[in-house]
């Protein structure tokens, strides 16, 4: 029947969940923590440690150049984890209660205000054609919603792991056993892969780097898988069959095995971001799995709350803070206050904390009077 909703949906008293998972928020939280300010900050305290431990830890902050896997490559691939999460959340009551149509009015709507969004963060239309970044990280996010809203739409538990599964074996048999167009070769190189190749033939607009963009045409159907992930942890939070400490061990054992297991698939097909390769799907959804095991343990089992409260003002204001964060520049309006004489007394490291602090600081300054305020961007 159309209206029928698909048999893995699950009621609050099905659940036993009385209101919000508080770690989904909290997760998310930290997941923007590091984009509105605490990467700078985290940079800024491994540069005053120094040695080795400080110039590892630094590297942290910073995306791998191509092959490999650092903590920074991971805040993307969580995000959509979570956009699968949310995803659940947002259709499943849709279905139950207007059916498929109800449901994708919402994930239309939601999905092309997103787009529409990212294409405003890359500038809208201060720039001439073809200077137009038409992908990006929330168009990203919103193909992400739309593809897995879709299967998730039509498709039971059974069928969303099929196409989770397909989505990265397809995109690894392309790569590792098709020859790229004008070159004969199977490669995994920057500029000699599919990615790359579809991206500089057939993606109009601004690419990010010259030919192709990291968030491109082709390395959008494992990031789906990305996605389905974050549908499949929701799918284990919400269930009753499950006690919540197995749920923590499902969480964290499960994330190991995914980590363990994408890094030995990196033997074979390098775990690379910049073409979101299948082994980095799995290595980036484990930790993802095992973040929230661990949120989910001290959030709401413990239920240690207070030290969290900073990343429930973000987390509930995700969207927001990103989009000021492209507006408002909080480094330099940070400088107005910890800046000239005082850098120069602090010198370059402690000054350089002074700054990243105060960046800080401004941004949850804003994210707290939004949500004192009860001023909530949803879209």
């Amino acid at each position: 029947m159309e209206n029928e909703a698909p048999a893995h949906q699950t009621t609050e008293a099905q659940t036993g969940a009385a209101g919000r998972v508080v770690a989904v928020d909290v997760l998310r939280g930290f997941d923007m923590f590091w984009l509105i300010g605490g990467t700078g900050f985290g940079i800024a305290l491994a540069r005053l440690l120094g040695g080795d431990i400080g110039a590892v830890l630094e590297t942290q902050f910073e995306h791998a150049q191509w092959i490999g896997f650092r903590f920074y490559d991971l805040i993307f691939p969580l995000f959509v984890f979570l956009v699968g999460m949310s995803l659940v959340f947002s259709l499943e009551k849709r279905l139950q209660t207007g059916g498929r149509w109800a449901a994708y009015k919402r994930l239309l709507r939601r999905a092309v205000l997103l787009y529409l969004m990212g294409l405003v963060y890359y500038g809208g239309l201060s720039k001439e054609w073809p200077d137009i970044r038409l992908l990006g990280v929330l168009q990203r996010l919103a193909l992400c919603y739309l593809f897995a809203g879709i299967l998730f739409i039509h498709l039971r538990p059974r069928g969303l792991i099929i196409a989770c599964f397909f989505c990265l074996i397809g995109y690894w048999a392309l790569l590792s056993f098709v020859p790229v167009p004008g070159t004969g070769q199977i490669s995994f190189d920057e500029n000699a892969n599919w990615a790359w190749y579809l991206d500089k033939q057939f993606l109009p607009g601004h690419k990010h780097y010259g030919d192709y963009d990291p968030e491109g045409l082709l390395s959008t159907i494992p990031s789906v898988a990305t996605c389905l992930l974050g549908v499949f942890a929701a799918f284990l939070l919400r269930t009753a069959a499950l006690t919540p400490w197995r749920k923590v061990l499902l969480f964290i054992g499960g994330g190991a095995c995914l980590v363990a297991v994408g890094h030995l698939w990196g033997l074979q097909f390098p775990v690379i971001k910049k073409i979101w390769t299948s082994s980095y799907v799995l290595v980036a959804g484990g930790y993802s799995f095992a973040l929230l095991g661990f949120f989910y343990m001290v959030v709401d089992i413990f239920g240690f709350r207070a030290w969290a409260r900073p990343l429930l003002w973000i987390g509930a204001n995700p969207l927001t803070i990103y989009m000021a964060k492209n507006i408002v520049d909080f480094n330099a309006l940070a400088l107005r206050f910890v800046g000239g004489d005082v850098q120069r007394l602090a010198g370059e490291d402690w000054g350089y904390l002074l700054q990243t602090g105060v960046s800080l600081a401004l941004a949850l300054l804003v994210v707290w009077f939004l949500y004192r305020r009860k001023i909530f961007l949803r879209l």
